[in-house]
């Protein structure tokens, strides 16, 4: 590594970062098309190696510079490798200060990378979890997404499909996704509710609103 490349970043500065890696990589029965898609996920939110890395074949990790957003990126990515035949993904978001920023994600460090990376060793069953500064935070979130993964965990394919395709046009009417995915607009419906797709996004919600004012009021 160039210890000249690295960058020491304001102790203020906290980001979100996103250990994670396929369930079912190595039997799926696609082959390694989820690659790929992956890969087109993740490059939505920066460039590799310095933002996100794919490592020991079917790992990755992704520093998200706006904390708040990192749950919808990681709901939006469950659903893109769950339209893959019998695959899922697991995450663990970590929120916390970063220290160095080096040209390689997985050579940066800080209390965000420590946080992501000691949730995800101690995922077991659970396949979404955070941990940040906050722990009354992390009591409620973490419960709240333990619900919500009853739901997301079952998603089938074409559900999934429907819930990347809202999640990535989230202005769009249902008409507008059932054009896009070339299905009746009926099945979009019937698909989100399916896949609880309300709940679900009133639990990145209330995520999202609940880090957005613990960072402006600088806990």
């Amino acid at each position: 590594m160039n210890r000249q490349a690295e960058k020491e970043v304001s102790p203020l500065k906290q980001v979100a970062v996103i250990t994670g890696d396929i369930i079912n990589s190595q039997t799926s029965e696609e082959g390694e098309g989820w690659l790929p898609a992956l890969q087109d996920y993740l490059s939505k939110f920066g460039e590799s190696p310095r933002d996100w890395q794919v490592f020991r074949g079917d790992s990755f990790q992704v520093i998200i510079e706006e904390p708040e957003k990192a749950l919808l990126f990681a709901i939006g990515l469950k659903a893109v490798i769950k339209h893959f035949k019998k695959l899922d993904v697991r995450m663990a978001i970590g929120i916390g200060q970063v220290r160095t920023r080096a040209d390689q994600a997985l050579q940066s460090n800080g209390e965000a990378f420590v946080n992501s990376g000691r949730m995800f060793d101690s995922l077991k069953k659970q396949t979404l979890a955070v941990k940040t500064p906050w722990q009354d935070f992390d009591k409620a979130i973490n419960l709240f997404l333990k619900l919500a993964l009853l739901t997301m965990d079952d998603w089938s394919e074409t559900s999934a499909e429907v819930v990347a395709a809202s999640l990535e046009k989230p202005g769009a009417t249902q008409k507008e996704i059932a054009d896009l995915l070339s299905i009746p607009q009926s099945r979009v419906s019937e698909r989100l509710s399916r896949a609880g797709y309300d709940a679900i996004t009133d639990t990145e919600r209330y995520y999202r609103e609940s880090v957005t004012k613990r960072l402006q009021q600088g806990e």
